[in-house]
């Protein structure tokens, strides 16, 4: 995502008039796809040696409590009627140090969260807090004085290298995005690629299962943004990876009417 990113960006970018994205929709018209972050849970402790526990705070007794929060927040998910229900759940633990003599001091559990265009970075974390305080707090009187104060709550960020050598620490957050199904740039979309059976009728509109860099292009700098291309969601990105070439020269056939198809529908929004 931070290609595109940097390049519809806010100071300097380009501002196209709509976007299609050619990610595959085995001949779809795609409107839109939840978003995906992952969220770290930290726990810290105080390390020490595993022959004398008692000298040592061990940051792996708060997991428990985490987990019956995520447990919780999961639970509560959001749905949308096109999208479906967010989802949210514990992909990872990791303790350090790693050694397995020493009791860890800091443990981070890691959250896959599936979510809708409307989430903010900020608002989900707001939500792990409720989430894990009911519980941090009966840790608190119970086992683990001073648990809330000790779990901290954070978007998980990673370095990404550029081809040109370039170099940024970026969030792990990659926005949703939806468009109407009813906007005029959907539905001339749909009439001009038609179906590959030739029945006259227009594509079928739907979101992706995926992300895309349509969370960029339309849910952050609000870009009109649709999908077409051929090929399946189910193989893209697997070790069985295919296209059909018969759908594949169909599908490009149709970008002769789609493009010229969207434009007009730009143009007649903008009388």
């Amino acid at each position: 995502g931070w290609g595109m990113d940097h390049l519809v960006r806010a100071d300097g970018g380009l501002r196209p008039d709509v976007v299609i994205i050619g990610e595959s929709t085995h001949g779809d018209i795609a409107i839109g796809h939840r978003g995906r972050t992952e969220v770290e849970i930290v726990a810290q402790g105080l390390a020490g040696h595993a022959s004398a526990p008692d000298r040592a705070h061990n940051a792996l007794d708060l997991v428990p409590a985490i987990l019956a929060g995520v447990r919780d927040l999961a639970a509560s998910q959001g749905t949308d009627p096109i999208l479906g229900r967010s989802s949210v759940v514990a992909t990872g633990i990791d303790a350090v140090p790693a050694s397995l003599n020493v009791i860890p001091d800091r443990v981070t559990v890691t959250l896959d969260w599936r979510i809708l265009p409307d989430d903010t970075g900020e608002s989900l974390l707001e939500r792990v807090r409720e989430s894990l305080r009911p519980h941090l707090d009966r840790a608190d009187r119970s086992s683990w004085p001073g648990a809330g104060e000790s779990v901290q709550v954070r978007i998980a960020t990673e370095l990404q290298r550029a081809y040109t050598g370039a170099r940024e620490e970026r969030r792990i957050f990659s926005p949703g995005f939806l468009m109407d199904a009813a906007d005029p740039i959907v539905t001339a979309a749909a009439h001009a690629v038609g179906t590959r059976n030739g029945n006259g009728g227009p594509a079928r509109v739907r979101p992706w299962t995926f992300a895309t860099d349509g969370g960029w292009t339309r849910g952050v700098r609000g870009i009109p943004t649709i999908g077409f291309a051929p090929g399946e969601e189910r193989y893209a990105h697997t070790n069985t990876e295919r296209l059909d070439l018969e759908e594949a020269r169909w599908g490009y056939g149709r970008y002769l009417e789609l493009v010229p198809a969207v434009q007009g529908a730009v143009r007649g929004a903008g009388s």
